[in-house]
């Protein structure tokens, strides 16, 4: 799980995790997976969420993922870390990549992941084995009121993406 993983002293724990198909209405329902899992009071679950729904997009997006595919959900916990994986089929045309092009319409998901998260990653398993994408969220703040989470302008906006007019 790369350097992020590497610094920690326990290893974390599966919290949970979920096959999913490779249709667009995986994306809510890996959403509210991960916020069943956590608990609306656990002090990473909207930065979890957020990141589950953009890397399962990317996955639908930019793998090879057909319907009958499986994309493979898992959010992992410790040492004050949340993980969240997405595995998929892969691609033999595109790869995860961070979007040169921040004020774009679309393709800012890696953007978005970087800019929640501690760090982030690519796991290649092999010609046609798939890969995973994750990435580690700090779970040790204290938490926010419950109802107040960072305004997406300003995620967006840190990510480079530019305010609408």
């Amino acid at each position: 799980m790369g350097e992020v993983m590497k610094a920690a002293s326990a290893e974390p724990r599966v919290i949970g995790s979920i096959q999913l198909v490779g249709i667009r209405e995986s994306v809510s329902h890996a959403r509210s997976e991960v916020r069943r899992w956590l608990g609306d009071d656990h002090t990473a679950v909207d930065d979890a969420v957020l990141a589950a729904s953009e890397l399962v997009t990317n996955a639908l997006r930019h793998s090879d993922a057909r319907p009958y595919d499986f994309i493979g959900l898992t959010v992992l916990a410790g040492d004050g870390m949340v993980y969240v994986e997405v595995r998929d089929p892969g691609s033999a045309f595109s790869g995860p990549h961070l979007r040169q092009e921040p004020e774009a319409e679309d393709g800012r998901g890696l953007l978005i992941v970087r800019e929640i998260s501690q760090g982030w990653g690519i796991r290649e398993h092999g010609r046609g084995l798939g890969r995973t994408v994750w990435c580690a969220i700090r779970a040790d703040l204290p938490s926010r009121p419950t109802g107040v989470r960072p305004a997406p302008e300003r995620v967006l906006r840190s990510a480079g993406v530019p305010s609408s007019p």
